[in-house]
């Protein structure tokens, strides 16, 4: 299988740097100028179009399958994270509202998320399924998958079955992915978890930096 993993444009949130799992945001000018130039530029003979179904990139995938003219396939699996009470904040509102999810930098917990939300591990598992559902339904296809950042990321991650640059890789928005000859490795949560850089391995561990946005 062949996947191109394609992060929807620009939205408010991302443009006032905000928390964006959840909620429900909009393309802006900007973020629809992306997707008309990505349309531009996208992969020949492309089999399926698979999107999260978030507005935010059911908007992106009408206008790249604008030339496509594709099913879209929505697809849970592939729905940004959710960071609870953290949706639609900026990281100082963050950490003025909740210093003590903030002082634990609780986006980055494996095993732990801001109340009312999704953990790492949570997102992997439900990102994986989608990942062996579109394997299992498309081995030999080329299929594009329109979703968003965190969900890119932990598709890259998952691919390599390695998350130690994880926190610092970031698929811009309106930017595509490209994983040719996509095979999901066959590895166990515990390693994947084991991979992440040091000091996020347990809950409640991590001692370095504080970035805890998406």
């Amino acid at each position: 299988m062949d996947l191109y993993v394609v992060r929807h444009g620009e939205t408010w949130a991302n443009a006032e740097q905000r928390y964006l799992g959840a909620l429900d945001a909009s393309l802006t000018e900007r973020g629809r100028e992306q997707a008309k130039a990505l349309a531009a530029n996208m992969p020949p003979e492309l089999d399926a179009l698979v999107v999260s179904p978030r507005i935010r990139a059911m908007e992106t995938a009408r206008i790249l399958n604008e030339r496509l003219v594709l099913p879209m396939q929505i697809t849970d699996n592939f729905r940004e994270r959710d960071v609870g009470v953290f949706e639609g904040l900026t990281q100082a509102e963050a950490k003025a509202r909740y210093p003590q999810l903030w002082s634990r930098n609780i986006t980055r917990q494996w095993e732990l998320a801001p109340t009312g939300g999704e953990s790492i591990v949570d997102v992997v598992e439900r990102v994986r399924g989608g990942l062996m559902n579109l394997q299992s339904s498309y081995s030999s296809k080329r299929i594009l998958l329109v979703a968003h950042g965190f969900v890119a990321k932990t598709i890259r991650a998952l691919a390599r079955s390695d998350f130690s640059d994880f926190y610092h890789w970031q698929l811009a928005n309106g930017s595509m992915l490209a994983l040719e000859h996509f095979e999901l490795p066959t590895v166990d949560l515990q390693t994947l978890q084991a991979s992440l850089p040091p000091g996020y391995h347990k809950a409640g561990s991590y001692h370095g930096p504080r970035r805890s946005r998406l």
